[in-house]
């Protein structure tokens, strides 16, 4: 009782008092902000797993981050930076470019105006050792494309399917119908890997996350990762922070607080 802590839970956070079981909290580090704080787990801990359980990455790789301005992409930025000599290709829309490299992407790619895998083999004829995927439909199949020999995808979101404030059922349509589809002979013969990622899917597996958590919070003392804060919303403009969001103006994680509390006037003193 009386511990700050960060709280993992799969929804039902934006609200001011939450229930959560003891084994889904973890002791915030010395010196970590509450925005920080609620910054860190579902980012650090999906960039984390995807980049080294999965991914398996190791010196002189190189890795395609996709959406690199997010929650999930700063978190990878940050973690690829803690391995020698890796090579980060990230897409953002342009105006966060300058940003992207301030934090350690050597390669921008603007998708908006330019096919990015067409930028990517300019530079890297062979390709990419990692793709991370947030993207899923046809992107999939040029992220799998995109990998050389021994390459591993890491599919862990699907946000072709969110195209705006309303729900556009021809996007979501098509999506779907370019979803990525392999075989395990068709793998054999590629000498790749693809791997799916969901972090809701995770609530049984404490031992595990507790683990990646520790290794997180170590990171994070020693000054070698620290969660990116694009802006800060008080619960009454909720809207303004999904629309912040939904116009992809975030670099970083966008985060909710409840209102403020006023300050009470101090009692004169007896």
């Amino acid at each position: 009782v009386g511990d700050k802590v960060m709280v993992l839970a799969r929804s039902g956070l934006w609200q001011e008092v939450v229930n959560v079981p003891a084994s889904h909290t973890f002791p915030m580090p010395e010196g970590m902000s509450f925005e920080e704080a609620a910054a860190l787990l579902v980012n650090y801990i999906t960039a984390y797993m995807i980049l080294f359980d999965f991914g398996n990455l190791r010196p002189n790789q190189s890795v395609l981050i996709h959406m690199a301005a997010g929650g999930v992409g700063t978190a990878a930025i940050q973690l690829c930076k803690t391995v020698e000599n890796v090579t980060i290709f990230g897409t953002a829309s342009a105006s966060k470019h300058e940003s992207l490299k301030e934090s350690g992407v050597a390669h921008p790619i603007d998708y908006r105006t330019m096919d990015y895998a067409e930028e990517v083999r300019k530079i890297s004829p062979k390709g990419v050792d990692i793709v991370l995927d947030p993207l899923g439909g046809s992107d999939t199949s040029k992220a799998f494309n995109l990998l050389k020999p021994m390459g591993k995808l890491i599919t862990y979101g699907v946000a072709n399917l969110l195209t705006g404030q309303k729900k556009n059922l021809m996007a979501m349509a098509k999506t779907w119908w370019n979803q990525f589809s392999i075989t395990a002979l068709q793998l054999l013969h590629q000498n790749k890997a693809v791997c799916g990622y969901h972090l809701g899917y995770m609530d049984e597996e404490v031992e595990l996350l507790r683990s990646v958590v520790a290794k997180l919070v170590n990171l994070y003392s020693q000054g070698k990762i620290k969660p990116k804060i694009d802006s800060v919303w008080p619960f009454d403009q909720v809207a303004e922070a999904m629309k912040q969001m939904q116009e992809k103006k975030n670099v970083g994680k966008v985060i909710l607080v409840p209102e403020a509390p006023k300050e009470e006037p101090k009692k004169a003193e007896n």
